[in-house]
């Protein structure tokens, strides 16, 4: 799951991009994937695409690693510290792809790959207490489900019908939704001070009360990269307050390596069919993000639709990354559609800019002082931020039913799907006599209420409750 830019007010382009020799670029070039506007420009929108998805890469793998039990507070947290490198390196690895291209593969638009949410709901339940042993399950069944993604390209029409906005919609309400309960434990302390005084404790939501404030006035009133990168430099100002209140340690920095190099099976394989079955279908979900996010950008960007090629080439791309990450122990990866409104203020869709910032993010995760560095943040800090982020994915959900035309027939649908998936997820116990495989499905919150809204609206007949609901 990509988590959709703030809304930003009406400005002229973030750099006025000159072309080679000096002169203006023109509109046709700045529409042109293939044209580079040379370094002096695409150097610093490179730096900028990377700082904008920066926060929303790492996270997900924050989360997993917590959620296992080698995260924050843990004893260890060097293979949390992997997980971060490996989420930076796949992540340009991934852009790379879909920028470049190899083959059928890739766009070759700038599309920016970076570590999912939607995931998460699917993930989480996978490791829950288990340690590092369950990464392995969890890094095999990404593996298949990748390579599943990758096979749906050839079946991008048909999977669009599948999924109006009503469905889309949904699904990203239920990511939002499920996942919001983190950002107000991180915020309070995290795991590690459930239970205890410290849980809670007003200097913990005081610091992530700086980042949500700071981040707020930065996407209100900021322009160009002070709004874009509000959150990372909301996390900068909570760290900063941190510092000086004596809650940062640097020994982690000091005690890191220069250089850390991807590992084949890192956390070795193991099948497990349930968690195999909920990265293909959560697969399915993600797919048809990326043809939105395609979509959104050639018909906002480059004033045309998007061509069968670019649609293909970009699902491929997502299952092929996702696949790739999980071999070296790195979580699934998807299209990021706020560096999609990026493109929208600046202007230009060169892909070379991209390519410059997948370039910064392959430099960074191979040294591991930087996702050592990562680690001192308190986590009460990175609350703050995961608050924001999850709060902008359900706000997205609401902007994609804004546009549903609301029926009896849709009402019913999307309230029964939103009403069995939140519960089961809530009432874990009630399902407690199925097969695990079905548990683990069916718990997720997300898999349920997509799984329901599909079939219904394929199912029940347009003139069933056609009339508009009364207001």
């Amino acid at each position: 799951m990509t988590i959709a830019a703030p809304d930003l007010p009406a400005m002229p382009p973030a750099i006025r991009p000159p072309a080679r020799g000096g002169a203006i670029m023109t509109p046709e070039q700045a529409r042109d994937p293939d044209h580079f506007p040379g370094l002096a420009v695409a150097i610093p929108l490179g730096i900028q695409h990377m700082l904008a998805m920066f926060v929303s890469n790492l996270t997900p793998a924050i989360i997993v690693a917590g959620a296992a039990g080698f995260g924050y507070g843990s004893a260890d947290p060097r293979e949390m510290i992997y997980m971060i490198q490996m989420a930076m390196l796949f992540a340009g690895m991934a852009t790379l792809i879909q920028t470049v291209g190899i083959g059928p593969v890739g766009a070759r638009l700038p599309i920016v790959q970076g570590t999912s949410f939607a995931f998460l709901p699917v993930m989480i339940p996978i490791v829950a207490g288990q340690g590092v042993a369950a990464m392995a399950t969890l890094t095999t069944a990404a593996l298949v489900g990748g390579l599943f993604h990758a096979g749906l390209s050839v079946f991008v029409g048909r999977i669009r019908v599948a999924l109006p906005p009503m469905v889309t919609g949904l699904v990203v309400l239920m990511i939002g939704l499920s996942l919001m309960r983190i950002g107000v434990q991180y915020a309070a302390g995290g795991v590690p001070a459930q239970g205890t005084a410290a849980y809670g404790a007003g200097s913990s939501w005081l610091l992530a009360g700086i980042v949500v404030v700071v981040t707020l006035a930065l996407s209100f009133f900021g322009r160009g990269i002070w709004s874009t990168a509000a959150v990372l430099l909301g996390l900068l100002a909570g760290y900063g307050a941190a510092v000086a209140m004596g809650r940062v340690s640097l020994a982690p920095v000091a005690g890191a390596g220069w250089i850390m190099l991807p590992s084949p099976f890192h956390f070795g394989f193991a099948v497990s069919a349930s968690a195999i079955l909920g990265f293909c279908l959560m697969g399915f979900i993600s797919a048809i993000e990326s043809i939105g996010d395609v979509s959104a950008i050639c018909e906002g960007s480059a004033g045309r639709p998007a061509t069968d090629r670019e649609l293909i080439g970009a699902t491929s791309a997502d299952g092929v990354g996702t696949a790739l990450a999980a071999v070296f122990g790195a979580m699934p990866n998807t299209s990021f559609s706020q560096n999609i409104g990026l493109i929208a203020i600046t202007g230009i869709m060169s892909r070379h800019i991209v390519k410059i910032g997948a370039l910064f993010l392959i430099l960074c995760g191979l040294l591991p002082k930087i996702g050592a560095l990562i680690t001192t943040i308190p986590i009460e800090v990175l609350g703050g931020g995961v608050i924001v982020m999850f709060g902008m994915v359900a706000s997205a959900a609401v902007s994609i039913l804004s546009g549903v035309a609301w029926t009896q027939r849709t009402m019913l649908i999307f309230g029964i799907a939103l009403s069995v998936g939140i519960g089961l997820e809530l009432e874990p116990a009630s399902v407690q006599h199925l097969p695990q495989t079905l548990r683990i499905v069916l718990t997720s919150g997300v898999l349920p209420a997509a799984l329901i809204a599909v079939v219904l609206n394929l199912t029940v007949p347009e003139r069933i409750g056609s009339a508009p609901a009364a207001g």
